[in-house]
């Protein structure tokens, strides 16, 4: 990640020097201007962290210059340094936009501590805007599990983990494409600075590189007020784009050019802003395929597959079945407000002989509602409702390919387990975690046949 950068606005080259030279001790990168204009050059050419601005300059004064430098970034701080101060000017260029006021001769330790919590306000406030822009997620361990496909995961992820670079994750729907991503933004070297994310499925072009780059006040219609894009609010952070397999034809060369140049430009302006973000982008698809077909960049595929990451289906893991249930039950029972929440012997199996074609999201919500549904806060296998699809099923006695009502399941499973005991209904009921006189009920409201 690169320094902050601080702009120093200030005609006294011996005072700017002096600055410099503290500030660059520790390790700030730091440009300097003279005018006005030149620090609305240096603005248009490099959007900085912070600026030390003297209030008189030569051709301005920094009540007019800060009206200017906040039609730019209307975030960014700055610091207004005079030798002349008095408290109502103090009073004027707070309300003008600055962010704090330092009187000359500047004590340079003072100076570091301001400039210290100016950006720490500002890196705060980017993180606010970041949680509100992205989709509220609770939090769980995206490697949860014992199998052997999870270990490997977790390996290779941890080996990328601080490379700064471009991360493919490649996925089927609902594997936690977007857990994974914000995990590795919250144990990554950018932990401190925004995460935001945006699927880029069903945005219209125009929606889409609006939401990307921002647009400037009457860029189109609607647009009564210029405002940044995500890419300007993960500055220093991380963008994670979704389902980028379905970005517009017409957006990719421009998330390309963004990429190889770290510029942005907003919608309807005219000026570039520099940028520094690390990109996760996700897919359900096969990108190779599409860039054969022509649907997707070649260029673009080849920039964002520099490290590539899978998350494997969960019918590829149905060992991890166990440890999820348990996870998903234990959060329920807080998010529900709902007492213990504890499977029937049986629905483990039906859990595992399931296919999960919408994996880890599915997973969640079939257990959502058996939770809701299920009396005594034990859940059995009447309280699931999942339909099969075709894929092999690990389940006796269900065919792979139909499509199941949770009457059928259930019916297939409480014959399943009157024929491992041999029809004894007492010992099947204990089984099934119901009263003996509720499974004779179901014994005859499905004309199960008993056999010994």
């Amino acid at each position: 990640m690169s320094e902050l950068h601080i702009l120093i606005v200030d005609d006294d080259e011996v005072l700017r020097g002096a600055i410099r030279t503290f500030l660059e001790m520790k390790d700030y990168l730091v440009q300097e201007a003279g005018t006005g204009e030149a620090c609305l050059k240096a603005l248009a050419a490099s959007l900085p962290d912070a600026v030390l601005m003297d209030y008189e300059l030569p051709d301005t004064n920094a009540s007019k210059l800060l009206r200017e430098v906040h039609a730019i970034d209307s975030s960014l701080p700055v610091i207004v340094i005079t030798g002349h101060g008095t408290i109502d000017l103090a009073v004027s260029v707070i309300k003008d936009g600055a962010e704090q006021f330092l009187t000359k001769p500047v004590e340079l330790l003072v100076l570091s501590k301001l400039l210290g919590n100016v950006l720490e306000n500002r890196r705060h406030k980017r993180k606010q805007v970041a949680v509100q822009a992205s989709r509220a997620r609770y939090k769980r361990d995206p490697f949860l599990g014992t199998s052997a496909a999870m270990s490997r995961l977790k390996k290779e992820v941890g080996r990328v983990l601080s490379c700064n670079r471009t991360i493919l994750i490649e996925g089927e729907t609902g594997t936690g494409k977007g857990v994974l991503a914000s995990w590795m933004h919250e144990n990554g070297p950018r932990a401190d600075e925004p995460f935001v994310d945006l699927n880029c499925a069903g945005l219209n072009r125009e929606l889409l590189e609006s939401e990307l780059f921002g647009h400037e006040k009457g860029a189109y219609t609607g647009a009564v007020a210029a405002k940044p894009g995500i890419m300007e609010v993960a500055h220093r952070g991380t963008m994670f784009l979704d389902e980028i397999g379905d970005m517009d034809p017409l957006i990719q060369p421009k998330l390309l050019k963004v990429l190889e140049e770290k510029q942005i430009r907003r919608v309807g302006d005219v000026r570039n802003r520099v940028i520094d973000v690390q990109l996760i982008a996700a897919t359900h698809r096969d990108l190779a395929s599409l860039v054969a077909e022509g649907k997707f960049r070649s260029d673009l595929y080849f920039r964002i597959n520099t490290i590539q990451v899978r998350i494997p289906p969960l019918r590829e893991r149905v060992e991890d079945i166990p440890v999820l249930a348990d996870w998903f039950l234990r959060y329920l029972e807080s998010d529900l407000n709902r007492g213990s929440l504890d499977l029937a012997e049986g629905v483990m199996q039906a859990l595992q002989g399931y296919s999960w074609p919408g994996n880890i999201r599915e997973f969640r919500n079939v257990l959502e509602r058996a939770a809701l549904l299920c009396d005594g806060g034990v859940i059995r296998i009447c309280d699931l409702k999942f339909q099969l699809i075709a894929s092999p099923s690990t389940q006796p006695g269900v065919e792979p390919g139909g499509d199941l009502t949770i009457e059928e399941l259930e019916r297939r499973h409480i014959a399943l387990v009157l024929q491992r005991v041999k029809g004894k209904v007492d010992e099947a009921a204990g089984k099934l975690g119901v009263p003996r006189s509720t499974l004779y009920s179901k014994i005859k409201q499905y004309n199960i046949t008993l056999t010994t």
